[in-house]
């Protein structure tokens, strides 16, 4: 005979009862059916009475809610069940119970709260653990005799565990079938936009669409990867719980995607008095307790108004969900939807496929080259590859918009790629017609890794160009991040031959410290200085100062923005070694570069001035 599992501490002890009783209420009761109707049910339970031999069988939820069955049929859920606490105790627990006698079992001698139901006094009661296909516990299936038994035998208990499976799997197909999450068991989106239209359909003009979304993708995805995927399942369900703890009464809750919640609000003028949302937000950033470890989220809360006409052909979730991204970001973690935006995002978001036919069709993109001179000889000695992109209906897109979207969308790696396979095959076509000219070309934060090295030597070999040819420019902010990461992949680049430039000096936050540490060759002053050198004496002391400090740093001074004759002159006399910018040259087709470099006799040099030439 299976000996009785052990009861909770401060649940059931020897000789008394300490939790009270469980009233399931009849709109409970009714909720619960509606929202746990498990496919079969009624058919295990009549299986089950006739194995066992019992009259009564239950489902009882965690939650407190249960179905009652008697004699194999499912009785009313209007009807009030007073819910033993051994009931509840079992719903609870992940082990079986096993109760022989109830008269006879000393955990349960109590006369003032004898083992009864709402069906009379229970002598024998068994009980099995209901978990869903996810491991997810919901319950007990739980079996009752008003007659006592002498034991419970092997393949009877087989039976109630065969049984409890059973159902653990009716509540999976539920909810794919039907309109209830396996995991909060909430109703879900297609329930969502179901009570959406009955709401807007009833005569009411409009409605207010409320979204939470828990934590960003990438976050969420980390708490799985650390924690796994109960954690992150637990969370959920804290998460939901605490929120209906705030909409208002008779509203129902939905889970509309795997990290976030919806519902429909009564219209009450919301933002007339900001403080309830604000007070939502406050409630969600607290931390939450999951499974015994606490963990602050970052929420955002998205609102929508939404009239009946356009729920025809419209996507009400994508529009609040626009805004609860946007939200996410804000100080105040929620926001209204503002279709300005979401039309820009729209926007942005077809840019990036559009963006990535073109990496692959290579018929839009197309690579410009920006000079650079020598301050000592006024030669060109290297060009800059600055990607253009010439959009079929758009025209011409910004480098630092498209740029950007790459950043965001993933593909700067590819389009790195592109860079470097087109500049590098035009490099070697200039140098096999006699331009002895090096190529400098931008790499992303993103694209620093251990990688990049290899994409280097492979793309060089293909076009037979030595890497000491090339120039690989950084941003000062990307090599002062993770700086001693980054000082390994630099000085791997380093060791092929390539040189390395540090761009935009002076935007960022450099550490001297950690500035000559990096393995960088030359220094690129930012052009918003230099540009100012003309009418600003402070600009002009910056960039003299800088060009003196990276001088005897051992860098390489390139100077930017080199725009006007007198700013030219300005820079031959510091301590700079290079020049660009549209006083020189503006970035030229790579069809055009060979005739400029054919045609230009020099810039004014540092050597010419110093002879007197």
């Amino acid at each position: 005979m299976r000996t009785t599992a052990g009861w909770g501490p401060g649940q059931l002890a020897a000789g008394q009862l300490t939790p009270p009783a469980v009233e399931t209420s009849p709109e409970q009761a009714a909720a619960t059916a509606e929202s746990l109707a498990v496919p079969g049910f009624d058919a295990v339970v009549r299986l089950l009475t006739r194995t066992l031999g019992v009259p009564q069988v239950a489902l009882v939820l965690n939650s407190g809610a249960a179905y009652w069955f008697a004699d194999g049929n499912a009785l009313p859920a209007g009807g009030p069940r007073a819910l033993h606490p051994l009931l509840l105790q079992a719903a609870r627990s992940l082990s079986s119970q096993v109760v022989l006698d109830a008269q006879a079992d000393e955990r349960l001698r109590d006369d003032t709260l004898p083992l009864t139901t709402g069906l009379g006094p229970i002598r024998f009661f068994a009980s099995e653990p209901v978990c869903t296909l996810t491991g997810q516990h919901i319950g007990a299936l739980c079996v009752m005799d008003s007659q006592p038994r002498t034991e419970l035998n092997e393949s009877e208990q087989a039976s109630l565990r065969d049984a409890a499976s059973l159902i653990g799997t009716g509540v999976v197909l539920r909810s794919y079938l039907g309109r209830t999450d396996p995991i909060t068991q909430l109703p879900h989106r297609y329930a969502f936009f179901d009570d959406l239209r009955k709401h807007l359909h009833e005569g009411v003009p409009h409605a207010w669409v409320i979204a939470i979304d828990v934590a960003p993708v990438q976050r969420f995805n980390a708490f799985i990867r650390a924690m796994g995927h109960a954690y992150a399942d637990e969370l959920m369900r804290t998460v939901a719980a605490r929120t209906i703890e705030w909409i208002p009464p008779q509203t129902r809750l939905y889970q509309v995607g795997a990290t976030r919640f919806a519902a429909v609000l009564p219209d009450h003028h919301l933002l007339d008095d900001s403080t309830r949302l604000d007070d939502l937000v406050a409630r969600l950033r607290r931390p939450f307790d999951c499974l015994g470890i606490p963990l602050t989220i970052q929420p955002g809360v998205g609102l929508l108004k939404i009239h009946a006409n356009e729920l025809r052909g419209g996507d009400p979730l994508r529009l609040v969900m626009n805004a609860s991204h946007a939200a996410q970001q804000s100080p105040r973690g929620w926001a209204v939807y503002n279709r300005m935006q979401d039309e820009q995002q729209r926007q942005e978001f077809l840019l990036v496929t559009e963006l990535a036919a073109a990496l692959n069709e290579r018929t839009e993109l197309d690579l410009h080259y920006q000079p650079r001179v020598d301050l000592d000889t006024g030669r060109c000695v290297a060009v800059e590859a600055l990607a253009r992109w010439h959009h079929p209906t758009l025209g011409s897109i910004p480098p630092a918009h498209f740029v950007a979207l790459a950043e965001r969308a993933g593909l700067m790696h590819s389009l790195t790629q592109w860079v470097m396979e087109h500049s590098l095959a035009q490099l070697a076509a200039w140098r096999r017609d006699g331009h002895e000219i090096k190529l400098s070309l931008n790499v992303s934060s993103s694209d620093l890794d251990a990688d990049l090295v290899g994409r280097l030597r492979g793309v060089a070999e293909r076009h037979k160009i030595g890497l000491d040819a090339l120039e690989l420019e950084f941003t000062e902010s990307t090599l002062m991040e993770h700086s001693a990461v980054n000082r390994r992949h630099l000085a791997a680049i380093r060791e092929l031959g390539a040189g390395i430039a540090i761009d935009d000096f002076g935007t960022g936050y450099s550490n001297l410290a950690t500035l000559r540490q990096m393995p960088a060759t030359s220094l690129k002053i930012d052009q918003s200085f230099v540009r100012g050198m003309g009418t600003s004496p402070h600009d002009e002391a910056i960039v003299r100062s800088v060009a003196e400090l990276a001088r005897n740093m051992g860098f390489r001074v390139v100077v930017e923005g080199v725009e006007t004759a007198h700013i030219y002159e300005s820079v031959l006399g510091m301590a700079c070694d290079e020049a660009q910018g549209f006083h020189i040259a503006h970035p030229l087709p790579s069809q055009e570069l060979p005739a400029w470099l054919m045609a230009h006799q020099g810039m004014p040099s540092r050597r010419a001035v110093r002879w007197g030439e």
